[in-house]
């Protein structure tokens, strides 16, 4: 929603009209138009009511009449619920008096105007003197006089004294807490006379009437009312300018965002063709925003299949009856824009069987960014291992090791096209399964284009806590080891079932890699594993998980060059993979899924970079 600036500054404009108002002393239609009905006494304008009558003394606005002839000054007016803060002029600043002379000006509830009522915002100070008696120890002893004290009641209560204060004289006073300690039932009763205590006033309109018949006083004062409405009509065209220049940058700053998603897409040959009528190679769709709005039952919540970093993702169907997986960015801001614009290049030039698919997106003149992918319907690795699907336990060790298998073999794929692709947030929330529990890698906002024979490219880091390579965050330099480093991170998940952070760990486990390298060198692995995957009882089991273990220790090192390619990492796990089926005796690795289809996709679908389609 586009903010406006007017409903802010029309409060403003109807202020500077009501200061200009409010030195017509007697804003005699005070109770009808909300304006102040004090009105000054002597001024050069109409006299109101007696009771709002004030005088100007010492630099303090004095009630005239009011307040059974106290003296009374008015701190502040709160002019929006008809209600002023008063003190008596014995506290008003500079004042050295700690209690006034007189008791009977505290007492006010019976001496009060019939226009004013005492705030039940405010508390009962009750001021207690010439006691037969000793109070208790906790009571404030007021200064200079021996036998007087002080106690500030719960509530406005008048009717309850204190059950201590029988054989005393007890004098009465309202006080407005507000500003003033207040301890084991006592407070300083000097802060709180001086804080003052709030009154409500209300006004008679026949008495308004009055005032404007009573001649030359109930004129208004022409000058000052010409010079509020001069005052209003200034603040009125400063509102219209306003708004005026936050709409001209407001519009500015879209075709900014539409020249940006152009300018970079236009940066390859082929990239603004394939945004606007989709890719020849791979026919990148444009949808209409309105379809994808329709797809998703209007983006309603319970379409919602996850929430990510830049975006939610809704669970659609197109008119065509495919079911989709429709991403929605957040917020159409330079940043985002930039994430839309890298996941449409990207994915809109890359094929391999490991990685989601993008179908389509909205064109740059879309009212919102949304992007296109395929529906992966057996949710995400963190959702089986600790998420919302561990309690199912389909994960078993060999549909692990075909997760971690697949995973690097798209993220080999990756590494290896030219110009080659860091995907900088490799995470289990982003290694979604299909119905047979096969890979498809996701979500490439992040992802760089890496320069030809270049070594690395000095970025601020990004990614997901837990998995950021630490000579990344350090360094600012980006490499393809840095996805090697998330990946070990991976592999651990993958045997332990715990996640990458999780605060309820002792401090130094927070972190699995830092837990997982601690535990491999202190040969304390079974303390990582997950019982479930049988790493006790089944030795077959448990020489892959030790080799695996060793394969993740390794991508985990500090220093980015100890790590090994993915590519490596990749022929290791194979390998450990089939050693591990020779060693169950030809028993089939995959004993979870038996859908002789999923068999079938496995064998039929390649696993090397030389395997993307050229359709």
């Amino acid at each position: 929603m586009r903010p406006s600036f007017t409903p802010h500054l029309f409060p403003i404009l109807v202020l500077f009209i009501s200061f200009s108002a409010r030195t017509k002393p007697a804003a005699a239609g005070g109770a009808e138009t909300g304006g102040v009905p004090f009105w000054l006494t002597g001024g050069n304008a109409f006299s109101g009511d007696s009771a709002f009558e004030v005088e100007y003394r010492g630099g303090l606005l004095v009630l005239a009449n009011s307040f059974g002839g106290a003296s009374y000054f008015i701190k502040h007016i709160f002019n929006h619920n008809k209600s002023f803060l008063v003190a008596n002029t014995h506290f008003a600043p500079g004042g050295d008096h700690p209690l006034p002379y007189d008791y009977s000006q505290l007492g006010l509830h019976d001496h009060l105007d019939h226009h004013f009522t005492i705030s039940t915002a405010n508390k009962v100070l009750f001021l207690i003197h010439h006691c037969s008696g000793i109070p208790p120890d906790h009571h404030e002893s007021i200064q200079c006089a021996n036998d007087t004290f002080a106690e500030l009641g719960e509530s406005f209560d008048y009717s309850n004294s204190p059950d201590w204060s029988s054989q005393c004289e007890v004098v009465k006073a309202p006080v407005l807490p507000y500003g003033a300690e207040e301890e084991s039932g006592h407070a300083c009763y000097e802060d709180l006379l001086k804080n003052g205590f709030l009154v409500e006033w209300w006004t008679d309109p026949e008495d308004c009437e009055d005032c404007r018949d009573s001649g030359d006083k109930g004129h208004k004062n022409k000058n000052k009312f010409v010079i509020g409405i001069c005052v209003g009509v200034g603040c009125l065209v400063m509102a219209s300018f306003c708004c005026f220049f936050y709409y001209h940058c407001s519009r500015r700053r879209k075709q900014q965002s539409s020249f940006l998603l152009s300018r970079n897409v236009s940066s390859d040959p082929t990239s603004e063709r394939d945004l606007e009528s989709g890719s020849e190679q791979y026919h990148t769709q444009i949808f209409m925003y309105e379809e994808l709005e329709g797809a998703t039952d209007g983006f309603s919540t319970s379409n919602v299949l996850g929430d990510g970093g830049f975006g939610t993702v809704y669970k659609g169907k197109l008119r065509d009856g495919r079911t989709v997986a429709i991403k929605r960015f957040y917020k159409n801001n330079y940043r985002l824009v930039e994430q839309f614009i890298n996941e449409v290049y990207i994915l809109s030039s890359i094929r391999h069987q490991n990685l989601v698919t993008l179908y389509g997106c909205t064109s740059r003149s879309s009212r919102e960014l949304l992007l296109v992918y395929e529906y992966v319907p057996n949710g995400t690795v963190a959702d089986h291992l600790h998420g919302c699907r561990a309690c199912e336990e389909a994960l078993t060790w060999p549909l692990r090791m075909s997760i971690a298998i697949e995973t690097a073999d798209a993220l080999t794929y990756l590494h290896a096209v030219t110009p080659q692709i860091i995907h900088r947030d490799v995470k289990t929330t982003n290694i979604l399964l299909d119905r047979c529990f096969h890979v498809k890698v996701g979500d490439f906002g992040l992802s760089r284009l890496f320069p030809v024979n270049a070594t690395h490219v000095s970025t601020a880091p990004q990614g997901t806590p837990g998995y950021v390579d630490p000579d990344y965050h350090q360094c600012y330099q980006l490499t393809d080891k840095s996805d090697v480093y998330s990946f070990g991170v991976m592999l651990v998940e993958l045997i332990s079932s715990k996640p990458a952070v999780d605060i309820s760990r002792p401090s130094r486990d927070i972190n699995l890699a830092n837990m997982a390298i601690d535990k491999i060198q202190k040969q304390e692995l079974d303390q990582l594993v997950d019982p479930k995957l049988c790493f006790r009882s089944d030795s077959n089991t448990r020489t892959m998980i030790e080799r695996v273990a060793g394969v993740a220790f390794r991508c985990l090192q500090t220093e980015k060059e100890m790590r090994p390619a993915i590519k490596e990492v990749l022929e290791v796990l194979k390998g450990i993979e089939d050693e591990g089926r020779n060693g169950a005796k030809g028993v089939e690795a995959d004993a979870t899924v038996n859908d002789e289809d999923c068999l079938l996709w496995k064998k039929s679908q390649p696993h090397s970079p030389d395997s993307v389609a050229t359709q």
